[in-house]
């Protein structure tokens, strides 16, 4: 949600002024409300040359701010997940203000009625109590806030992104100078990146309202300003090389395609935008190809992709070496490529040895060019501004060089107080002395590796499971990173109705648990996704992060908005985590099929029923009842059976619907002429079945079931179907598709019970 226009400075905030001078030590927060500590979290170099993310809280007192710490931690681990986040995550210094509050949580948290509070920040809901505003809209005083982050020594408002986490369980954030987010509410994680969007990247909101539940209604405006709306076709945007023609057809990050979808800019028609979801219209998303574009050069924009190098001063003499210090992006290196008088030098890393050019005397000049080459980027304006870098010299051959001092070791790194991905590259940056080009001595595991650059790429080695050890030692100096393993997840589901392996089958809503686990400590990013579509961030249910998800064919709405729709029939739920460390997991996945659901009772009968029972119409529903005759279904009547026993068999002619499950029949079956739904499902019948002439709206349904005696269909519309697990028939059958192996499936057929991890 993006803050529609600037707010005013609420009330002064009272700060304790901390500097912060590397390296430093967590400490322990201050005890007077206002008062304040910077603890730093990730520190991957000076803070005038890096991006310096500055968590900050309000509404947490004295006795909360362990809870500020576990609701920042949540928010980073989730924020590594998300590209460009994940693989730019080095460009970062991140730090955790932890501000002390007089008072427990913010203002007009969950309504008005609950009126302002005075709290550091100045935090609250409707832009802190504004009755003309929306509920979810959490603002902040942008002066105090500010005023915090200045504590972080070499930060300023050029170099970083301020995020303030609002004590609340209370869905909201907004985006407008800083981000802001409720620390934990189930979305609140997910709610910062969609904010960030807004504040780093100029991203617009791309849902079609601006109140939920009020139609935005159509667009009228001209060619949006937006890089990720627009007016034109795709051809237009083709032809005319606009918007984001380079990206379409391609699969998109956040699912389905890149192309032309509509609504968006707070209107449900008359513009469109590139997907069908991402981050920027429904929470649970990545970025799309074109917004994480656009982030990937915001970010890189606020550092200098050479963060240090030989100075370019004065002319520099041919005995030396020349040296430039890229970024170190997580999961591939910049390239460096060198020239001298316009010539290009082949083989060159980050340091080139003069002596070895063999100059010829006089000046010369040398350039080196740094390159980020990463795939997010296909625009090339983007790509010669904010991501390539250069640094150049003039060479007097008749310059002396007297090396400088230079104190052997490292001088950064990748961090060591966390793992690394089975993909990181790591680095250092060692010390630059003048007269040669330092090595750097690898070792995985104790055992030497060949590689002496300042970047080792994980990736490239043959890493067996498990965790594992990397050594980086020059001058003296060792340091030493754990490699976390992959993560692993597990699935809890609602009890099917039938199940057989890894697939499943439901005749109403189910609910599927995530659970993430790893060997490195940290909060574990659980995702699913239906069917090939986007990776969809698994946050628990959206009142409550302990509740599992639940899927049904017309999805729960909850304040305006619908969640968890699927459409009946069979489907691919893949589930995977991603750790601390940044590893995926391997993706698994089940299968489920919905069926239809029974339809309402009209007349329900529990317990013992005598002698026979003849269904003349509406809706008789046998709930784990005991019938001991014979069981008739007239025309036009429906027969739903949960559980229970009839000891003398059915017969069905014409029926509406009829639906079996996990029923005992001792006798015949005889079932033709349906016109609704049939369902048969983990039934136990004893004795022949047939189904015939059943011309229902749905093709009819028998799976998991268990036939003792002969199975019969004929002139069936549409096509039986099994829903994917399979049938055991005793006798004999003919009706394709409906059986399967008498032996090697029966147990399968019959297993009730999912288990609790897989």
């Amino acid at each position: 949600m993006r803050i529609p226009r600037p707010l005013t400075a609420l009330a002064a905030a009272s700060t304790a002024a901390i500097l912060l001078s590397a390296p430093i030590s967590p400490a322990q927060a201050a005890d007077e409300p206002g008062s304040a500590t910077v603890v730093p979290v990730q520190v991957t170099g000076d803070p005038a040359h890096r991006f310096n993310l500055i968590i900050m809280g309000d509404g947490y007192t004295k006795g909360e701010q362990s809870s500020f710490a576990a609701d920042a931690e949540l928010q980073l681990n989730v924020l590594w997940s998300i590209e460009p986040y994940k693989s730019y995550r080095n460009y970062f210094n991140v730090y955790r203000v932890d501000i002390v509050s007089g008072e427990s949580g913010v203002g007009c948290d969950p309504d008005l009625a609950a009126g302002k509070k005075n709290t550091p920040l100045s935090m609250g809901f409707y832009a802190n109590c504004n009755p003309t505003s929306l509920q979810r809209l959490i603002t902040v005083n942008n002066t105090a806030a500010n005023r915090y982050a200045n504590m972080v020594a070499g930060s300023n408002t050029g170099n970083r992104q301020i995020v303030a986490l609002a004590n609340s369980g209370t869905y909201g954030g907004a985006g407008g100078a800083y981000a802001t987010a409720s620390g934990h509410n189930s979305m609140s994680a997910l709610i910062a990146p969609h904010e960030i969007g807004h504040s780093l990247g100029g991203l617009q909101d791309e849902y079609p309202y601006y109140s939920r539940g009020v139609d935005g209604g159509p667009y009228t405006g001209t060619e949006p300003g937006s890089a990720h709306h627009t007016l034109l076709t795709e051809q237009q945007m083709k032809d005319q090389q606009r918007k984001w023609w380079r990206w379409l057809g391609e699969p998109g990050e956040a699912g389905g395609t890149i192309g032309r979808y509509e609504g968006g800019l707070y209107y449900s028609s008359g513009v469109w935008r590139p997907s069908q979801h991402s981050i920027m219209k429904t929470l649970g998303y990545y970025y799309d190809q074109v917004s994480r574009e656009i982030m990937t050069q915001k970010i890189s924009a606020k550092v200098g992709l050479i963060q240090d190098g030989t100075p370019t001063t004065s002319p520099v003499g041919a005995d030396r070496v020349l040296w430039v210090e890229p970024l170190h992006p997580n999961d591939h290196a910049l390239t460096t490529t060198w020239q001298v008088d316009g010539a290009k030098l082949p083989g060159q890393g980050t340091e080139v040895d003069l002596r070895t050019l063999d100059l010829s005397p006089g000046r010369h000049t040398v350039t080196a060019t740094v390159v980020d080459p990463t795939s997010f980027v296909r625009d090339p304006a983007i790509r010669a501004t904010g991501l390539t870098a250069t640094r150049t010299w003039t060479v007097d051959t008749t310059v002396t060089t007297v090396p400088g001092a230079t104190s052997p070791g490292f001088l950064s790194s990748t961090p060591t107080n966390r793992g690394v991905g089975r993909n990181e590259i790591v680095y250092v940056d060692s010390a630059h002395p003048d007269d040669a080009v330092p090595a750097v001595a690898w070792a995985l595991d104790g055992k030497p590796l060949t590689e002496t650059d300042d970047d080792l790429d994980l990736g490239a080695l043959t890493l067996t499971p498990g965790a594992h050890t990397v050594t980086a030692t020059a001058g003296g100096q060792t340091l030493t990173w754990t490699v976390d393993d992959k993560p692993t997840t597990g699935y809890e589901l609602s009890e099917p109705i039938v199940r057989s392996g890894e697939t499943y089958v439901y005749n109403g809503p189910f609910t599927m648990k995530l659970t993430g686990h790893d060997d490195e400590p940290g909060y574990v990013v659980r995702e699913s996704r239906v069917d090939g579509d986007g990776w969809f961030n698994y946050f628990g249910w959206p009142t409550s992060a302990d509740l599992p998800w639940t899927f049904s064919e017309s999805g729960t709405t909850i304040d305006s908005l619908t969640y968890g729709t699927l459409a009946r029939g069979a489907h691919t739920i893949e589930y995977r985590s991603i750790d601390a460390s940044g590893n995926y997991g391997d993706a698994k996945s089940f299968r489920v099929t919905t069926l239809p659901a029974p339809p309402a009772c009209t007349t329900t009968i529990t317990g013992s029923k005598k002698g026979a029972l003849s269904i003349r119409s509406g809706v008789t529903c046998l709930n784990d009842a005991e019938v001991s005759g014979v069981v008739t279904v007239g025309s036009g009547a429906s027969l739903v059976v949960n559980g229970g026993t009839i000891k003398g068999g059915i017969t069905a002619a014409g029926a509406g619907e009829v639906h079996l499950i996990k029923a005992r029949i001792e006798g015949a079956a005889a079932i033709s002429g349906t016109t609704g739904k049939l369902v048969i499902a983990g039934a136990d019948i004893r004795g022949a079945m047939t189904m015939s002439g059943n011309a229902t709206t749905e093709a009819l349904v028998l799976t998991g079931t268990r036939v003792q005696g002969s199975l019969s269909c004929a002139a069936n519309t549409p096509q039986p179907s099994d829903a994917g697990v399979p049938n055991d028939v005793t006798g004999a059958a003919q009706c394709t598709g409906l059986t399967g192996s008498k032996t090697a499936n029966r147990a399968k057929a019959y297993e009730a019970v999912v288990p609790d991890h897989r």
